[in-house]
């Protein structure tokens, strides 16, 4: 099982595939210095993996390493997953 987790710049989205097949994106909306992360997917017959997590967490470090931009957690799942990473909570917009 081939995992690739790619930023997809032009669709405004980080992507999580499988074997060549999209397995779960986060999709996000920049405005100024803040990210908003608005919607998390994975594919049905994924679910239940920690796909969800994994590109989440991918995305994140992705902001932090490569923009000043502060994350706003507009998608539940980008929320419940801040709760339970407390340590980057710096990265939050306040």
């Amino acid at each position: 099982m081939a995992k690739e987790m790619v930023h997809q710049s032009d669709q405004s989205r980080y992507a999580l595939f499988i074997d060549g097949e999209l397995a779960s994106v986060v999709d996000y909306r920049i405005n100024e210095n803040q990210i908003s992360f608005h919607h998390t997917y994975t594919a049905p017959n994924r679910r239940g993996q920690g796909l969800a997590g994994e590109i989440v967490k991918f995305a994140v470090n992705d902001v932090e390493a490569n923009s000043e931009r502060r994350i706003v957690p507009m998608c539940w799942y980008v929320g419940v997953w801040f709760d339970e990473h407390p340590e980057r909570a710096e990265l939050l917009s306040r």
